[in-house]
């Protein structure tokens, strides 16, 4: 394929929101049903629909937060004022929870990086390489890149690209409030709240279709190929007994169980659990976990690494689909503080052959009612 980069209208507009009584009625039903998941009051992922309490204490961590601070106060001082009423939003709202993966503007909202200039755009990057280990940042850029690539592929540059991403900004940086960012768009969903100098990184979604670009601007760029790697090399890691028990399911889902909007989802613990592996296969399971707790910088990293480690004899591993050197698969590991799903999907944007790997997302939440920081917020609302 002819890089196509060079020939494809760069729209300096957002897409505009979607008239969602014009679509087909299936997505009319999809979108019905976010609006009720919506009006449901926020009470997060469950293992049987109860909170388990005071998992997340506030508490201090000694990693620093004036890095992702300094980067905010850049970039809102680079700002006119109608940018800045457009960006900021107060960090109690819900808000929040509008986030989707899908490339159309349904519910976007802050500020879509195609109409910011090139200076702010960097300083809309900086807030993220602050926030996120290197991998991650690396891993969420690139996810963007291949949107580009998915606008070359399609020919359909008002849908897809580089810049289709919104950005919006949460209270202000503080060193005793509550603030944060969100940033929101196809196959890049982070969000962050700060507290302190404690961080809560999620829900957090990174994906791509394709997950390889062959030819074009970003020809060589691919992504979640270690996510997708070392969940496959961990069942085989387990033995024929193990592996039948890590089977929750034959056939793929669609999305994730936890995708956008399922911020109340049940998912009981299923799977083996990491009490009844060997020395080894759980030495392979934290360097699972360890790839997604590093979607924060080293510090924070550490901090959540130590969080989620706490509870590793509640932690189970699940599988979906079949377990071949070339199946698309899906993969969970759960515990009470960490949710992760890693799932190949079928075609969308492009051709639809079914489920492959060419098509992957990369989840994590923070189970009993942590996402976006809410428990820390709780808390921290009833204290002062």
């Amino acid at each position: 394929m002819p890089d196509q980069t060079d020939a494809l209208p760069h729209p300096l507009r957002a897409p505009p929101r979607i008239d969602t009584t014009a679509v087909s009625q299936p997505l009319q039903d999809l979108f019905a049903g976010w609006d009720v998941a919506l009006a449901k009051p926020f009470i997060g992922l469950t293992a049987d629909g109860a909170i388990e309490p005071w998992l997340f204490p506030l508490r201090r961590t000694g990693a620093s937060v004036q890095p992702i601070a300094d980067a905010v106060a850049a970039f809102a001082a680079s700002l006119d004022a109608t940018q800045r009423k457009e960006v900021g939003f107060p960090v109690d709202s819900e808000i929040w929870r509008t986030w989707s993966n899908i490339h159309r503007n349904l519910m976007r909202h802050g500020l879509c990086l195609v109409e910011l200039s090139e200076p702010q755009r960097e300083l809309a990057y900086a807030i993220l390489r602050a926030t996120l280990g290197t991998y991650a940042y690396e891993t969420a850029r690139n996810a963007m890149r291949l949107n580009q690539t998915l606008a070359e592929m399609t020919g359909l540059p008002l849908e897809f690209g580089e810049y289709f991403y919104w950005l919006s900004l949460f209270g202000e940086p503080s060193a005793n409030e509550p603030w944060g960012f969100q940033l929101d768009g196809h196959h890049c969903n982070i969000n962050c709240l700060v507290l302190g100098d404690q961080i809560v990184l999620s829900p957090i979604l990174l994906g791509s279709e394709p997950v390889l670009a062959e030819a074009g601007k970003y020809a060589g760029l691919t992504v979640l190929r270690e996510e997708e790697a070392r969940g496959w090399n961990f069942m085989q890691a387990l033995d024929p007994g193990q592996r039948a028990q890590a089977i929750v399911g034959k056939q793929l889902p669609f999305d994730g169980y936890a995708s956008g909007f399922q911020d109340n989802v049940t998912m009981p613990y299923a799977g083996v659990p990491s009490t009844e592996m060997t020395p080894a296969q759980r030495g392979q399971l934290t360097d699972l976990l360890t790839l997604y707790t590093d979607r924060l910088t080293p510090a924070h990293a550490k901090f959540r690494r130590d969080e989620v480690m706490a509870h590793f004899d509640r932690t189970y591993f699940g599988w979906i689909g079949e377990f071949t050197d070339v199946a698309p698969f899906y993969y969970r590991v759960h515990s009470p503080v960490i949710y992760i799903e890693f799932y190949h999907q079928p075609g969308v944007a492009l051709p639809d052959v079914g489920y492959n790997r060419r098509h992957a997302h990369a989840l994590v939440r923070t189970p009993n009612g942590n996402d976006y920081g809410r428990e820390l917020l709780r808390q921290y609302r009833t204290k002062f």
